[in-house]
């Protein structure tokens, strides 16, 4: 490892771009909502809140919802697990002053789906999705998260972001595929 490990990710437009082996390309360019096809792969679908809280979003986050620098955001970090096992690490930011006007109930969503209420709701609009392979020092994966992802995290990890607006706010949705979601069995196999 250099003496200055990369700690950002470059974004695209395409998952070609960052070559994802087959069976996660299915998970990475899933139209659908997440949440129903990981219940269809296991047992026991749950979400695990590690946090949600009052935060600074990053520089990428800042451009991408068009805030100025150093603004307050909301952010919610989840573990998404099939069977026990964490298969997805999801990372929401919301603009704090669009969470209750624009976005009712998110902050009391404890551990219940983000994606059940965004598929859910017909005021909800999806915007592009972008990927980028994560390395284990992006600030993304140092959060509530770091105890756990440290065991599993010696690589680059895949995922995606979507921009999802409704009403005058927006949010930012970002989904870390983590290994394990590779031993999910298939649907056949269920």
């Amino acid at each position: 490892m250099s003496a200055h490990p990369v700690s950002y990710a470059c974004w695209h437009r395409h998952v070609n771009a960052i070559n994802p082996p087959r069976e996660l390309r299915r998970w990475l360019t899933l139209k659908t909502s997440l949440t129903v096809r990981l219940r269809a792969h296991c047992r026991q679908f749950r979400v695990h809140l590690l946090q949600q809280r009052p935060g600074v979003g990053r520089l990428d986050e800042f451009r991408l919802l068009s805030l100025p620098q150093r603004c307050c955001v909301q952010r919610r970090e989840v573990l998404l697990c099939c069977d026990e096992q964490p298969v997805v690490l999801a990372y929401t930011v919301v603009p704090s002053r669009s969470t209750q006007s624009d976005w009712p109930g998110f902050h009391s969503l404890g551990e219940t789906s983000l994606g059940e209420i965004l598929f859910g709701d017909p005021l909800v609009e999806r915007g592009e999705r972008q990927f980028a392979r994560l390395p284990p020092t992006h600030p993304l994966l140092q959060g509530a998260n770091a105890n756990f992802l440290r065991s599993t995290t010696e690589y680059l990890l895949y995922s995606r972001r979507c921009l999802f607006r409704r009403k005058n706010g927006l949010m930012l949705v970002t989904e870390v595929f983590l290994p394990s979601i590779m031993t999910l069995p298939t649907l056949a196999d269920r």
